[in-house]
């Protein structure tokens, strides 16, 4: 895992990158470009590049957030987050350990997952 200090990460991110992918936050619901990105290519961690959704993977939840149904082999790490007075499995970067957002289980088939990331925590490059 990528390590670098708070102050190493806020010189490569903006700071809205930084609240999401180190700090944990979500940005506003439909507010990402990446929602609307219907091109083939690979969807790639924001904080360290790693590849982690392949384009063919991704659906319209509705949800207002880019969504998939299935990561890359590796390149994730879940851990369960409390926060809120809830319980949700969330999706990091198992690469850098940044934040991307939660899965659930109201995908649609073959998996039934909905990875639900937030765009700011990824950049997408066209195949």
């Amino acid at each position: 895992m990528a390590q670098r200090t708070d102050d190493e990460w806020r010189q490569t991110l903006t700071p809205e990158q930084f609240h999401v992918l180190r700090e944990h936050g979500t940005e506003r619901a439909g507010t990402s470009p990446l929602n609307h990105e219907k091109r083939e290519g690979i969807f790639m961690c924001g904080g360290c590049g790693q590849p982690l959704f392949i384009s063919d993977t991704k659906f319209e939840s509705g949800t207002g957030w880019p969504s998939f149904y299935r990561p890359i082999e590796g390149a994730i790490a879940i851990t369960t987050d409390r926060s809120y007075g809830m319980t949700r499995v969330e999706v990091n970067c198992s690469q850098c350990g940044g934040h991307l957002g939660h899965v659930f289980p109201d995908g649609p088939k073959p998996t039934g997952e909905r990875y639900c990331m937030n765009g700011v925590a990824l950049e997408f490059k066209p195949k």
